[in-house]
């Protein structure tokens, strides 16, 4: 499923939450913009990998899913 580079792409994102590709092109810039909020430098089209697990579900514990 997930590799371990630091970025994910869109289609890995699509994958991931079983959604489209044009969702999940939504998806990245949102967590990207709550990024560059924060001051971090964004790839378009790319996510950090790290701030994807936690955002998302797969950042849970298992009590919290």
């Amino acid at each position: 499923m997930m590799n371990n580079t630091a970025f994910m792409t869109v289609e890995e994102v699509s994958k991931e939450l079983c959604i489209s590709k044009s969702y999940a092109y939504k998806v990245v810039q949102q967590l990207n913009r709550e990024l560059r909020s924060k001051g971090y430098i964004t790839i378009s089209g790319r996510v950090n990998r790290q701030y994807f697990v936690e955002r998302t579900c797969y950042g849970a514990n298992k009590e919290e899913r």
